[in-house]
This record gives C-alpha cells, sequence and structure tokens, in this order.
C-alpha cells in the first residue's frame, strides 16, 4: 500500500487536470445528490472550496445554517456563521463573524468534510495537517466526505489519530453510507 504522503500527492495531480467548469459541473452534481439530506438539517458545518476542490457554492446556498472553519495558529478549527469572507495567508477563505469555539461543530446535524480520499472503512485522506481529524472527534451529526468520482477507494493507510467519516458523496454515486 501507498503512503499517505504518495496517495495524496496522486490525488491532487488528478484533481489538477480538472477545469473550472469541470470542478463547478461536480458542485451542481454534489449539491443535487445531497438536497434531501441538506433540507432535513437544521445547522450545516462545511467548508468554502479552494484551489481544485469540487465546488461548494451551490451546496451552501441550500443550507439553513451554515457554520464555516476558521483554521487557529495551533491546527484546530473554530467555527463561525457563514457571512462575509476574508482570505487567509493559506489561502483559504474563511468566514469573519464572531467565533463559536471548536465545540461548535457538535450543534450540526450535518458535517461536510474536504478529503482528497476516502476508504470504503471510512477513512478519510485530507491535506495532512489534522485540522479536521480533531474537529470529526467532536462531531455528533452525519458525517460526509465530499469527493470527486473514483476517490472513493479500496482501502487507504490509517494512522490512530484519524477519525473516519460516516458517508462520502460524489458527482456520479450521489451519497454512500459506509460501515460504522
Amino acid at each position: 500500500m501507498q503512503e499517505k504522503g504518495a496517495v495524496r500527492a496522486d490525488a491532487l495531480s488528478q484533481r489538477s487536470r480538472l477545469s473550472p467548469q469541470a470542478r463547478l459541473a461536480a458542485g451542481d452534481a454534489l449539491a443535487a445528490a445531497l438536497a434531501e439530506v441538506v433540507s432535513r438539517a437544521g445547522r450545516v458545518a462545511a467548508y468554502v472550496a479552494v484551489g481544485s476542490e469540487p465546488s461548494t457554492g451551490r451546496l451552501l446556498a441550500a443550507c439553513r445554517e451554515v457554520l464555516l472553519p476558521v483554521l487557529l495558529r495551533d491546527g484546530e478549527l473554530d467555527w463561525a456563521v457563514a457571512g462575509p469572507l476574508v482570505r487567509t495567508d493559506r489561502g483559504l477563505l474563511e468566514p469573519s463573524g464572531p467565533r463559536l469555539g471548536v465545540d461548535a461543530i457538535a450543534t450540526c446535524d450535518l458535517v461536510l468534510v474536504p478529503a482528497l480520499a476516502v476508504d470504503r472503512h471510512g477513512n478519510r485522506l485530507g491535506r495532512g495537517g489534522g485540522s479536521y481529524d480533531r474537529a470529526l472527534a467532536r462531531a455528533t451529526g452525519l458525517t460526509v466526505a465530499v469527493l470527486y468520482d473514483g476517490e472513493l477507494v479500496d482501502l487507504l493507510p490509517v494512522e490512530p489519530h484519524d477519525v473516519p467519516v460516516n458517508a462520502v458523496v460524489t458527482p456520479r454515486s450521489g451519497l454512500v453510507r459506509l460501515p460504522a
């Protein structure tokens, strides 16, 4: 099995080949696939896509209330209600409103997380900072990784700190629930 760094590099290379139009089309398909789940959720923790991530604009617009992450210096994720965004020195788009604390994720019915790949056991490969693993440990709602087609794989390398997700969503397959 490849190590996480190699899997991450392969995934990023594949994504870099996608056009902006393909990323937007994937985002539209993801929003349609999650429409029913989003309509039942009172509060959703999500993120604003950057770079080669599938577009989240349409998905965020469909939510009643959205909390967006704010990356703290120690790598933890604070949360704030979606509103005006500011670009950080790391290239992220974060809400500029009042912070709700790292435990605010526990108040969300649905948690949408970025991922580069997820395996059939729910093990998620992110960018490598561990921020989402720490946040997911606090989540009580349905946790769903947002992927492109082909990024749900059979097996990924796992470390003790990795926190699995409950489901993934892809443009073609829609919402796929994973074993606990």
